[in-house]
């Protein structure tokens, strides 16, 4: 379940317009517009190569922009990037710890280069190990951590300086789906301290527990910005799947729900929803009308995984009909 928390103010804290980036006449992100919410997730969604860790990169000053402009705590990303760098934290798609340290001295070390001074140094540590729930394995070798542990390392070492903007840069790769909860509630406790985190993933389930807002991303655009519900209202599909106990009563309620598609086998009919309860009751008072018992219901509405495959993938589709001289 994803965190409620509401911010005061209305200032994001992550705030882009019309970012563009290319390589040679690969063009990576197209003028890319987002506003991130100070204490909220946002989720850039989007298959592979439609630009999500380029745009990181670029909010990070790891790489510069083309075009565009944008902000990260009220910091310009290019006149102020000392500021920027003062107040974010990056995990990237794969572990930046150290295999010849153990998790102590990884920790350790990154609190050094943020110059937190010995006392401070130690005391974050400390706290960090027991929050991550890395105090049993803290001074054992790298070699002996679970891609979990490993993946749990290398966020709190981005959060050595407590920073208030984190880059979560696909978090969850490859993890066990255990691991992946605790990287889940890891996030969400982070959020109700007030960090900001834009998240990137391919995780459509990661999204949906995670993220208050999902930008999808595909070609370098942004096609779609929205809450998880309202962007799963884009997509058409929801239905309410009625059963019944014999042919009699689906083929009454098959008279009085004339779009709806019906399944003999099963005795079932499927009647379009949003599923929505003022539509729920509507169903049900038509049947209640006409007499007609249900024996079982269930609600289907679209994910976002009707969504992402709904959203992306069209401009590539587009542009491999137009080479061929088609227009879809």
């Amino acid at each position: 379940m994803k965190n409620a928390r509401n911010t005061a103010g209305n200032t994001p804290a992550i705030h882009v317009t019309g970012l563009r980036k290319s390589y040679g006449d690969k063009v990576v992100l197209d003028d890319v517009s987002l506003s991130v919410q100070a204490g909220t997730v946002t989720a850039l969604l989007g298959p592979n190569g439609a630009g999500k860790t380029t745009a990181v990169h670029i909010l990070s000053t790891l790489i510069r922009p083309d075009g565009g402009s944008a902000s990260v705590n009220g910091f310009d990303i290019v006149r102020q990037q000392d500021g920027v760098r003062a107040s974010i934290g990056l995990t990237g798609q794969f572990s930046a710890v150290d295999g010849l340290l153990t998790g102590e001295e990884n920790l350790l070390l990154m609190a050094r280069l943020r110059h937190l001074g010995p006392t401070r140094s130690k005391a974050r540590v400390a706290e960090l190990l027991e929050q991550f729930d890395l105090v049993e394995a803290a001074r054992k070798p790298l070699a002996t951590y679970s891609g979990g542990m490993r993946r749990r390392l290398d966020l709190a070492m981005t959060l050595v300086s407590t920073p208030s903007v984190i880059f979560l840069d696909e978090p969850t790769t490859g993890l066990d789906p255990r691991s992946r909860h605790t990287m889940w509630d890891i996030v969400r406790g982070l959020v109700t301290e007030g960090t900001t985190v834009l998240l990137t993933t391919q995780y459509l389930d990661e999204a949906d527990e995670l993220a208050h807002r999902v930008a999808v991303l595909d070609g370098g655009r942004i096609v779609a910005d929205g809450t998880p519900e309202e962007l799963k209202r884009l997509v058409p599909g929801g239905h309410v799947q009625l059963r019944f106990a014999d042919v009699e009563a689906l083929d009454a309620a098959s008279g009085i729900f004339a779009g709806a598609e019906r399944d003999d086998a099963a005795l079932a009919l499927s009647v379009p929803s949003t599923g929505g309860i003022r539509t729920l009751r509507t169903i049900l008072d038509r049947l209640d009308a006409a007499h007609v018992d249900v024996d079982d219901l269930s609600i289907t509405t679209p994910d976002l995984d009707d969504v992402f495959f709904a959203l992306t993938g069209k401009r590539e589709q587009a542009s491999r009909a137009t080479s061929k001289g088609t227009v879809s």
